[in-house]
């Protein structure tokens, strides 16, 4: 029986500045219905702020509680193991790494920085990995959906760049990580064979809800690419055309669905 919904964002509730058809109303059912949700992004161009004050002005509200973001996990895991962050990221996220040590052991952070991925600034961070400095990595999805509508280059490739020329391999707090999954699921009260994802990457949304023992369910919005569910096994739980039909399969199958 399913309690809780994890929903992507960009690509499933809005592209751009503007929320997909259908994407508040079937939000709304979810909550309605009893069903938990949380919001599950990897979206490391914005702070917390930023992208709550965003949605509110697309009409709709996300409670803090509600919102998880890689960057929020990163600064845990720097505060646990007092490291000073050497920033590789964008300047709108960087206020999320405020307050935090500026002495002692280093470790390079890298999320999307789009245009501060210039050599000069790769090359600090890759001379910091060779003093010894670990690499932690908001997400490494390979691409995006811009907001001229077209595919963009994501982080993935500059943290895989990084992990070749270091040979270290970076730790990943957004998706697929199992860990950021387990955190939004123990937000709920839920465990994991109560609880679905639903978003647009097959690889780190679908596929890696069903590693960390989510059902996966995958739209055809936002980065989704004819085809994209043959590449993954085992398959998502369903293929759907958006976050309407999304919210109707969910709300169908919620009593009879075993996910494990």
């Amino acid at each position: 029986m399913l309690k809780g919904v994890l929903l992507d964002l960009g690509g499933v509730v809005y592209v751009g500045d503007a929320l997909l058809p259908g994407a508040c109303g079937a939000i709304a059912r979810l909550k309605g219905s009893g069903l938990a949700v949380r919001f599950l992004t990897n979206i490391t161009r914005q702070s917390r702020q930023g992208l709550r004050s965003q949605l509110a002005g697309m009409d709709l509200k996300v409670a803090d509680q509600e919102l998880f973001m890689p960057a929020t996990a990163a600064r845990k895991y720097l505060l646990e193991h007092r490291l000073k962050p050497l920033l590789l990221v964008h300047p709108t996220l960087q206020a999320e790494f405020e307050g935090l040590p500026d002495a002692g052991p280093q470790a390079v952070v890298i999320g999307d920085a789009g245009e501060g991925f210039a050599y000069a600034s790769l090359n600090k961070a890759y001379r910091a990995l060779s003093r010894g400095a670990p690499l932690i990595a908001l997400a490494n999805n390979r691409v995006f959906r811009d907001s001229d509508g077209e595919l963009s280059l994501d982080a993935g490739a500059f943290v895989a760049a990084l992990e070749y020329a270091s040979g270290k391999k970076a730790r990943v707090f957004g998706k697929p990580s199992g860990e950021f999954f387990a955190a939004a699921v123990k937000s709920m009260n839920c465990t994991t064979s109560e609880t679905i994802m639903v978003g647009d990457d097959v690889e780190f949304d679908v596929a890696g809800a069903l590693s960390a023992g989510l059902g996966g369910i995958l739209v055809r919005t936002g980065k989704y690419q004819l085809g994209a569910e043959a590449s993954i096994d085992p398959p998502p739980t369903a293929v759907v055309d958006d976050l309407a039909e999304a919210a109707e399969w969910i709300l169908t199958h919620r009593n009879n669905l075993d996910v494990r």
